[in-house]
């Protein structure tokens, strides 16, 4: 398994958003599904909120992929 760095950009980035930017679904409504099927967990709890806030830290894995959501460069928190 590979894990991917997504430089967060403000305070936090919803699942589904995160899903769609990153191609690990084709569009935002297979996005809700993958979520609502359970297929996704954030940090090892598979998690079916579509909108759940991501902030610096989270990991996330859909199948055999995982990012790791993390402070952007310029952010000094």
């Amino acid at each position: 398994m590979t894990t991917q760095r997504f430089p967060l950009k403000g305070e936090f980035i919803e699942l589904n958003v995160l899903l769609k930017l990153l191609a690990l679904a084709p569009s935002g409504g297979s996005a809700k599904s993958l979520i609502a099927s359970g297929a996704v967990s954030v940090d090892g709890v598979a998690e079916t909120r579509v909108r759940r806030k991501l902030r610096a830290g989270n990991r996330v894995r859909v199948a055999d992929a995982e990012v790791l959501v993390a402070a952007s460069e310029g952010d000094a928190s």
